[in-house]
């Protein structure tokens, strides 16, 4: 690296956020130092934007946020978030490509993320395992993609997420969805253009920042694009095979503060 990034972007769940759901007090010093020396912090998730206020706790020196996937935007620079950019995502489309896929694939678990408020329940199938507490509602597919939503979620009885991740983008082309996960197990069915470059580079352009000036960090397949799209990429420690492979550099692990670690060697402090 030539020259000190202008951008700093970052994963949060595998990647900054520790395996205990915690952000180290090392790690939150570091961003806010670099965020008062100019330097733009950007929160990119795949959290919906119910999950809002989680996030800005986790990364509260974030002057934007990108969430679900890219296809919400937030400007978060103030005490009150300013939303940039929202892409609606007709439930309807979404139950019509779920049952595309479900055809072929076989029985899957369906979760819908519809409210984008502050704690809003998912709905859908009743999950046992599911990782976070959140409320989840159960109710039927219909009920579930009544509106617009945010994403589904789809887990298979039989193949792997990145099976069925396959399987589904070779059903359904990027002009009716775009689809990805995150390391959970499911695959997250979104809306056309939801991904976190295109979320990147929607902050990039309101910043007046080159892609080429952004360190990017991330851990899992959804990271892909991102990682992909800046001029300095770093895979966590923990990462996916897939997203060492296309890194320009590895860390720690996101237990062993690998982002703060890396930016502590990079900007000298």
């Amino acid at each position: 690296m030539t020259a000190l990034p202008k951008l700093v972007a970052t994963d949060l769940d595998g990647t900054l956020v520790r395996t205990d759901n915690t952000v180290s007090m090392r790690s939150s010093d570091v961003l806010k130092r670099l965020a008062a020396k100019g330097v733009h912090i950007v929160g990119i998730t795949g959290r919906g934007p119910r999950l809002l206020q989680l996030c800005r706790t986790d990364v509260p020196s974030a002057d934007h946020l990108v969430m679900a996937q890219g296809s919400y935007i937030f400007d978060t620079a103030h005490d009150s978030p300013k939303m940039l950019r929202s892409l609606a995502f007709p439930g309807e489309q979404a139950l019509s490509i779920v049952e595309t896929i479900e055809a072929v694939a076989g029985p899957l678990t369906v979760l819908v993320e519809s409210g984008s408020a502050h704690g809003a329940p998912l709905l859908g199938d009743e999950v046992k395992n599911w990782p976070f507490a959140v409320p989840i509602h159960t109710t039927d597919r219909e009920s579930a993609h009544t509106g617009n939503i945010v994403k589904s979620f789809l887990l298979s009885e039989s193949k792997t997420s990145m099976e069925l991740l396959a399987l589904a983008n070779e059903l359904i082309g990027p002009e009716r969805a775009e689809f990805t996960e995150s390391g959970l197990g499911f695959v997250e069915v979104c809306p056309p253009g939801a991904t976190k470059a295109a979320g990147l580079m929607y902050v990039c352009d309101r910043l007046d920042v080159s892609v080429d000036d952004v360190l990017a960090f991330g851990d899992a397949t959804n990271d892909l694009s991102m990682l992909s799209l800046v001029g300095h990429s770093v895979a966590m420690g923990n990462a996916h095979p897939r997203i060492k492979s296309v890194a320009t550099d590895t860390t720690a692990t996101n237990d062993d503060d690998g982002v703060v670690s890396y930016l502590e060697r990079v900007f000298g402090i």
